[in-house]
């Protein structure tokens, strides 16, 4: 794909400042991500958000879904903190944001060209079928571990099969070991051999546990480790809160290698019926 948009480097900034909540659904906060689009003063932010939220009513959007207020205290200094306002923005309340900012700063026009892509990425993605989604997933998994090892060797972790196992036992209830011999797959395979749904949990789990170590500075290998085994059940004590299947009881899908063929000989059919 020659012609491809590739984002460059700044916008590695937006994902820096991305969040993940309680319910696996992601959001940014204004007041982190206003000053990245050049927008250093709240009072500017806030004439730059109410034309984003206006822009929402006219697409016909409820605004509520996509810009939620909340309030938060901040430290300003001897001791003392005020309340301040902020938002909660999902990916389509930043877009609108980026499309009604300021266009003779650099920051919107990057912005602008980011968000556009990832929106319609999104597109895309939901109108794949299963097998490319569970094939995006499992890259966006091989990603996101590796920089979660990179932030693990920053940690000062050097057991990386104990920290690694340490998810898996907070995520699945088990070490991995057995988590392979009950779901009756080989050594090494059980993200190969993982469904999207399954896939999700390790991605939210490998993420949070990544921020995790970064945020809080945390060093060692028994930390780490603490660390990534608390991730993990938190993100499985949300799949029962909300009655989903925990990732031991999902069954082993076909290996990733079979769906790559597959899809490249279907994208082969496709070009030879044109």
């Amino acid at each position: 794909m020659a012609n491809a948009i590739i984002p460059s480097s700044p916008h590695k900034n937006f994902e820096g400042i991305r969040k993940i909540d309680e319910n696996r659904v992601e959001y940014w906060t204004a007041r982190e991500l206003l000053p990245l689009l050049g927008y250093k003063k709240w009072q500017n932010s806030e004439e730059v958000i109410s034309r984003a939220k206006r822009a929402c009513v006219n697409s016909g959007q409820d605004v509520n879904n996509h810009f939620t207020g909340f309030s938060k205290m901040v430290e300003i200094g001897s001791n003392t903190v005020r309340e301040v306002r902020d938002y909660k923005l999902d990916r389509y309340a930043c877009y609108l944001i980026a499309q009604n900012g300021d266009p003779k700063k650099s920051e919107i026009a990057l912005a602008q060209t980011y968000f556009a892509i990832q929106t319609r990425k999104q597109e895309i993605f939901e109108q794949l079928p299963d097998s490319k989604k569970r094939l995006f997933v499992r890259n966006e998994v091989s990603d996101h571990n590796k920089k979660l090892f990179s932030a693990a060797k920053k940690a000062g972790v050097t057991k990386f099969g104990l920290f690694n196992d340490a998810g898996y036992r907070g995520l699945y209830g088990m070490p991995l070991s057995d988590i392979e011999q009950k779901k009756g797959i080989k050594k090494g395979e059980l993200l190969d051999r993982a469904g999207s749904t399954e896939l999700a949990a390790n991605l939210f789990c490998i993420t949070q546990t990544d921020e995790k170590l970064e945020k809080d500075k945390i060093q060692g290998d028994r930390s780490a480790s603490q660390t990534h085994f608390m991730i993990g059940g938190k993100v499985r004590q949300t799949i029962k809160e909300i009655g989903g299947t925990t990732p031991e009881h999902l069954p082993a899908e076909k290996h990733i290698k079979e769906v790559k063929k597959e899809i490249k000989q279907l994208g082969k059919s496709e070009e030879e019926k044109t």
